[in-house]
């Protein structure tokens, strides 16, 4: 499972509406700035800027302040969240998804198409899954015991098979039988658009207890840790920390 092109955006307008409801803009002390350092100290407020190394934001103490106070106040104060966004590639396997797809209020994603895609490269072990494998877990079958790498081998190569026939074919029952044996540790990329506030949710549910997938539990976590802010705005989780 992998995070590309990670872009966020929105603080300025955020941080400004954060203010409008007792027209306190006057105590906003955020401000961008060019520099050319990629993340540093500025009077002890970290600094951190887009991919491009061209516009850099600084969140000032006080709206840093009053950031996390509407958060601590609950999802009905901090809509500010909502107006910060970010935009990510996920590459993640089918059973992740599902996961994700829970938190569909506030996200857009445009997919990867097995429906027209499946059949145009070699199914291999770098489609799936396997950054926790067991390889040598052993299975247990009426016919004896087959350790777990044995078993990905056949099914992979019952699976390119399928793919080989199809393509020489063009028989769509050779087509239909690849997406119904397709494993739900498939890999598949999206480009997803969402928002601090689906993040925020998204760690509190699935990461700060151990969730059973590493998925969650490890490699989401960190992706979350990487984000401008996340440190100082996520903190004030009531159930943990970052």
């Amino acid at each position: 499972m992998k995070f590309e092109h990670t872009e966020v955006w929105g603080f300025e307008h955020a941080i400004r509406g954060m203010r409008n409801p007792h027209n306190s803009w006057d105590k906003s002390d955020s401000y961008t700035r060019d520099t050319g350092w990629d993340m540093c100290s500025w009077g002890g407020v970290k600094i951190y800027f887009d991919e491009d190394k061209e516009i850099k934001f600084f969140i000032g103490e006080n709206d840093l302040h009053l950031m996390q106070s509407l958060i601590k106040a609950g999802s009905e104060h901090r809509k500010f969240l909502r107006q910060i966004f970010v935009s990510v590639d996920i590459t993640a396997p089918l059973y992740w998804w599902k996961h994700f797809d829970a938190y569909k209020v506030g996200t857009v994603a445009n997919s990867c198409s097995t429906m027209h895609k499946l059949a145009s490269t070699p199914i291999t072990f770098d489609c799936f899954e396997m950054d926790d494998f067991e390889k040598h877990l052993d299975l247990f079958y009426i016919r004896g015991r087959e350790d777990l790498i044995r078993y990905w081998e056949n099914l992979i190569e019952h699976l390119e098979g399928l793919r080989c026939f199809y393509n020489e074919t063009k028989d769509k029952r050779y087509w239909k039988e690849l997406i119904r044996l397709l494993p739900e540790s498939w890999l598949q990329t999206r480009t997803v658009t969402m928002n601090y506030e689906n993040i925020l949710n998204m760690y509190n549910q699935r990461c700060v207890h151990s969730h059973k997938l590493t998925e969650w539990s490890v490699t989401f976590k960190e992706w979350v840790k990487s984000l401008p802010y996340a440190q100082e705005l996520f903190e004030e989780l009531k159930d943990g920390r970052l």
